[in-house]
């Protein structure tokens, strides 16, 4: 009798029901709104992390491009350079081909380190001849000059900063642009020929050298000894008013005699 009283039946009815609210109540924020918002939240974040990883990617890839220049004929071989341009300045210069066999990878392992250091520090094609390695620093030079062109044909801020040398007028007007190879009359010596180019670039001489000299026997050494000093005087002096190197006065005057040729076909 007391199992299906009236007042047990209603008591239990009533706990069951707030039971049912209660466990409905506990179930309810689970699939809720602040579960839905956190959802939802997340996606944006992970959207915009994969976003901003490309864009930095490329921008780099952008800023920085390698260009190789021609090959220069050298009386030694062949010189080839590959400059690494990054923001409009040249980062890395390197030779990938060089004078190689004898005493040239001698020649080489001296000259073409200071050359790459020049290229990068000068900003430019108008670099030092290394002494000893005259015909190596020359052909670098070249081609040099026609890396920088590449570089300014495909994205001018880069050749024109790497061309400017220091004045803004200068790297405006670019040294690639005008620079200009002349090469004098044979003159003809009591030791053999003689023949003196020239690259001219804004009006300067920027580079000098002997495309032919006395050879054979002592006269080897005196060329080896006389045309680098007589070269770097050219650059030096602006002109043919050159001092003779002493104990190769031959050489001396007709490499003057010739330098002289090539700056007046250059209007010099």
């Amino acid at each position: 009798m007391r199992k299906s009283h009236p007042v047990r039946r209603v008591v239990l009815a009533t706990a069951a029901t707030v039971s049912g609210i209660v466990l409905l109540l506990s179930l309810k924020p689970a699939s809720g709104p602040a579960s839905a918002q956190a959802g939802a939240g997340a996606a944006p974040q992970q959207t915009a992390a994969a976003q901003e990883s490309p864009q930095g990617g490329s921008g780099q890839q952008t800023g920085t491009r390698t260009v190789t220049g021609e090959v220069a004929k050298t009386q030694y071989g062949p010189v080839q350079v590959r400059l690494t341009v990054s923001g409009g300045k040249i980062t890395r210069a390197e030779a990938v081909q060089a004078p190689k066999g004898g005493l040239s990878d001698q020649k080489t392992a001296m000259a073409v380190p200071k050359l790459n250091q020049e290229a990068v520090a000068a900003q430019s094609a108008q670099i030092d001849a290394v002494s000893g390695a005259t015909y190596t620093s020359g052909g670098y030079r070249q081609s040099l000059q026609s890396a920088l062109d590449k570089a300014k044909a495909t994205s001018g801020g880069a050749a024109s900063s790497g061309s400017a040398g220091g004045s803004g007028a200068a790297g405006s007007s670019g040294a690639a642009a005008p620079a200009r190879t002349v090469t004098g009359n044979v003159a003809q010596t009591q030791y053999g020929p003689v023949q003196v180019r020239v690259t001219v670039s804004g009006g300067k001489i920027t580079r000098a050298e002997a495309v032919q000299a006395p050879k054979g026997g002592l006269s080897d050494q005196k060329t080896a000894m006389a045309v680098p000093k007589l070269n770097q005087e050219a650059v030096s002096a602006q002109s043919a008013n050159i001092d003779a190197v002493s104990g190769a006065t031959y050489t001396s005057t007709g490499y003057k005699q010739s330098l002289q040729s090539a700056l007046d076909k250059a209007g010099g």
